[in-house]
């Protein structure tokens, strides 16, 4: 039996209403097709290395170059955004020298946990009223979501790659929901970036080679989040305060203006987290890493990588004040804490204090990253 326009409208609007309901700020449709522009940009990323360490985006570069590799018999993608807006200046928190600055997005529960729950309602309600298959998505497969969120008409992708919207901005999560239903389609989003370059400017590390182009190597949220080894120096002073990713190149974009904070996050934003004291962060051990980002996207880098960021945001603190706290993390099991313990250290006590702590404890040390840092601090 053929589906009228007023069934397909009503589908539709049903969607949005439920979207809407679910809390989310802005839903789009799109109909599922091979890329192989998209693709082609992907090969490149790899080819070029600008994933980093990231290996397992080279591992599903060909599942990522198509939605379709995903679910051959999906016809329908139904891609919605969740704000999380917060009422804080990303810039001015960069000035308190003493607190480590943790991404807006991970002021709150894990995101996955935020949005999953969500589009699991309307995707089983979704298939209830077509009797059709679904599948979520919420950044938990090889699947190029910003690419899809711009052929929906969600936003475009700036010249930072990251999704902006004229309605809310760039603070939000993107979910998605892949369905064997037909359901129309929604027009793609221009760019609109103009000759605007913002983004790229203020990039404390210069990590877009040029624009629509990032160097995950240098990207302050790559390093601190996903690189596990040690951060090289070229980048630790740029990193200033940063302990977990950087804002600085969307809140830079001026699209911003129009994006609104979300009542709802902003209530189960954790007050702790806002500006938390690097001395107390410092003293962390694994059971209170855990205690502190129970619930929270933080907590899967693991304490280690943690406190590294902390020892580098320690080190540009210009604060003497912590070098009891860094000092007891010399020993630390961990080397890359030794390590930018090391670094720390260099940078908030004096040279002749240093180097009768280099000559008391350099010939023990076992892991050559650590003695190179020794070396050349």
């Amino acid at each position: 039996m053929r589906t009228s326009i007023s069934d397909v409208n009503t589908l539709r609007q049903a969607i949005g209403e439920r979207a809407s309901g679910e809390g989310f700020s802005a839903v789009r449709i799109v109909k599922l097709s091979a890329d192989p522009l998209q693709a082609e940009r992907l090969r490149q990323f790899i080819a070029q290395g600008h994933n980093g360490s990231m290996a397992w985006m080279a591992e599903t570069e060909a599942r990522r170059a198509s939605p379709l590799v995903l679910w051959p018999e999906a016809r329908t993608a139904i891609v919605l955004a969740q704000n999380y807006g917060q009422d804080l200046d990303p810039f001015e928190r960069l000035k308190d020298k003493g607190s480590g600055v943790i991404s807006l997005y991970a002021l709150n529960r894990d995101y996955h946990d935020l949005v999953k729950g969500k589009l699991k309602r309307i995707a089983q309600w979704l298939k209830h009223r077509t009797k059709k298959e679904i599948k979520v998505f919420i950044d938990t497969a090889p699947l190029m979501e910003k690419p899809l969120a711009q052929k929906a008409g969600l936003g475009w992708q700036g010249k930072h790659t990251n999704l902006v919207s004229r309605d809310i901005g760039s603070w939000f999560f993107i979910g998605t929901i892949f369905t064997e239903a037909e359901i129309e389609p929604d027009a793609a989003e221009e760019d609109r970036c103009g000759s605007c370059r913002a983004c790229l400017d203020i990039c404390p590390t210069n990590a877009f080679p040029a624009p629509y182009q990032l160097d995950a190597r240098r990207c302050i949220s790559y390093l601190t989040i996903e690189h596990e080894g040690h951060i090289d120096s070229a980048f630790r002073q740029a990193m200033g305060n940063r302990i977990y990713g950087c804002d600085d190149c969307l809140a830079a974009c001026p699209w911003n203006k129009f994006a609104q904070a979300s009542h709802e996050v902003k209530l189960m934003a954790r007050e702790e987290l806002k500006a938390p004291r690097l001395a107390d962060l410092l003293a962390l051990d694994d059971v209170g890493f855990r205690a502190l980002f129970t619930a929270s996207a933080i907590k899967r880098i693991g304490r280690d990588r943690f406190i590294r960021n902390a020892l580098i945001a320690a080190g540009n603190s210009g604060d003497a004040g912590l070098v009891p706290r860094v000092m007891a993390l010399l020993g630390d099991p961990a080397p890359v804490v030794r390590a930018m313990a090391v670094w720390a250290l260099s940078r908030l006590i004096g040279e002749p204090d240093f180097a009768q702590l280099r000559n008391e404890r350099m010939n023990g040390e076992t892991d050559d990253g650590v003695r190179r840092e020794w070396e050349t601090a």
